[in-house]
Formats: structure tokens, sequence, C-alpha cells
């Protein structure tokens, strides 16, 4: 498991294009029979790709969860949310078999022991994108078909922003400890998300880009508002954005993006919005 540390504000508006993508991009989510972690110090947030082949893949594989967690097994201390974007499978928790289709979501609450991720069919693997984030209590275990999640038309096309926010874990359709999740797709002609953009001191985030043509790109805002940077994404990689980093994106062509948060409450609106002519 990748460990990063935290940055401040102060500090990053001196990084190099290098020292940038090596703090906030994460990349190599999804590699047919491998899992990928990234362990963030900001909120403790966990960002994983877990794409099985003909085996099964298990939440903690190939992992000392003693070592890395402080922990007998994974979820003792955590919750966890998951998004499918690749083909059929399934998520079996605690011996609960929960069939995925693309697009299906699954929240899964602190105390389940064994999370099992399976893909249907090998040559259309399942690519479970996870976010797991520290949890006091424990809620059920729910599976989110996108049709049930939460739907939030935004923008418009003049303004080439034309989005539907989906929500998936959000007090409105299931309760979560911290853990917010969910999954925005631009419509065609639309390339900006989250402009006019804002920050939000009190969660981090962390968003993840796919549904992106092979050359295409998308440039990532980030920073102070006065001090905004840029780093280039690719087809399923993502970026963590701290509490004072401005998060936005603007692609050359349509995409979709998963967007998680986690920290000290799961206000959708809690956000400090930035005013275009404040930006630098």
């Amino acid at each position: 498991m990748i460990v990063r540390e935290p940055s401040n504000s102060k500090d990053a508006k001196h990084y190099t294009t290098d020292r940038l993508r090596d703090e906030f991009l994460v990349q190599d989510l999804f590699n047919l029979g491998k899992i990928q972690r990234v362990y963030s110090h900001i909120d403790r947030i966990i960002t994983m790709g877990f794409c099985p082949d003909e085996q099964s893949q298990k939440l903690d594989e190939d992992m000392d969860v003693m070592k890395s967690l402080g922990v007998n097994y994974f979820l003792e201390s955590r919750e966890l949310g998951v998004i499918n974007i690749g083909g059929p499978g399934t998520i079996t928790v605690d011996g609960n078999v929960y069939a995925m289709k693309s697009q299906d979501g699954l929240y899964v609450g602190k105390g389940n022991k064994e999370v099992i991720f399976a893909s249907d069919d090998v040559n259309n693997p399942s690519k479970y994108y996870a976010l797991s984030a520290p949890a006091h209590m424990h809620y059920e275990t729910v599976h989110i078909d996108i049709t049930k999640a939460k739907q939030v038309p935004m923008g418009d096309a003049e303004s080439a922003n034309k989005r539907i926010i989906f929500q998936f874990l959000h007090p409105e359709v299931l309760q979560t400890c911290q853990l917010s999740m969910g999954l925005t797709k631009m419509a065609p002609g639309s390339v900006w998300n989250t402009m006019p953009c804002h920050s939000h001191e009190r969660r981090m985030e962390v968003y993840f880009y796919f549904d992106l043509p092979q050359d295409s790109i998308v440039l990532h805002l980030m920073g102070e508002p006065t001090e905004t940077r840029h780093i280039v994404l690719r087809n399923e990689e993502a970026v963590i954005a701290p509490s004072w980093s401005i998060h936005s994106g603007c692609g050359t062509s349509a995409y979709s993006f998963i967007w998680g948060m986690v920290g000290e409450n799961k206000t959708f609106t809690d956000m400090d919005h930035i005013a275009m002519k404040d930006l630098r």
C-alpha cells in the first residue's frame, strides 16, 4: 500500500510538475489481477482499485492489516464505498452476495470482516473503484443501483458544463459515518466540471476520472484560488484534493468522474464558493 503524507498550501505552490503528481495523482488503479491501494494521511482516506481476473480478490489480500491499519481486519474501524465501472461481477460481504453491474454502487459498513470482489467474465472484467474512511459505528450494507441514486442536473450547454450528479453515498440515500460518494456524467459537448469552483474547509475530496477516450486528457485544476496549478489526468486516474484546494477540471472531450469526500460532516452544500473574478 502506497502512503501519501499531507501537503500544505504554502509549500504546494512551489512544487514542480513532478512533485505535484507525486503528491496528489493516483495511477495504475486497474491492472487485471492486481490491487492498488493509496493511503493518504489527509483524513485517513484510502483510494483503491480492484480488477479481478478468473480469481476473486479480497479487500485485505496481500496486506498485513495490523501493520498497515493497526487492527485485526480491514473494516474493524472503517467503512467502504465501491462503484463498479467495468463489466458485471459480484461483491460478497460476510457471505452475502451482491450482483454488481456497471455503475452499481455498494456501501459496506464498519465491522464486516470479509469482502470479496469477483468478475463474471475475465474478458470483460469488473473494475471496482473503492474508497475507505475511518468509521465510529456500524451501518447496514446497501446496494445502490444507479437508477436509485439521487440525481441532480447541473450546468448548461452554453457554459460547456451540463452534467448530472448521481449521489450514491448521500444522507438522502443511505447512512454512513463520514464517507460521501457519487458519480457525475458530463453531457456530450460539455467538458467543464465544478466551475465556478469551490473548496470546503471541513472536508477533503478525491476525484476519479473515467470514460475518457484513449487520446483525451483532463486538465485538473487544484491549489488555492489565487495560486492555481494543474495536473494532467488520463482515463481511470484519480487525484487527491486537500481541504485548502479547489478541484475542477476541463477535458478535451466529455467524460465521467467519481467524487468521494470525507471530513467532519456530510453536508453536501457546506462549501466555500469562489468567485470567477478571484481566480488566478
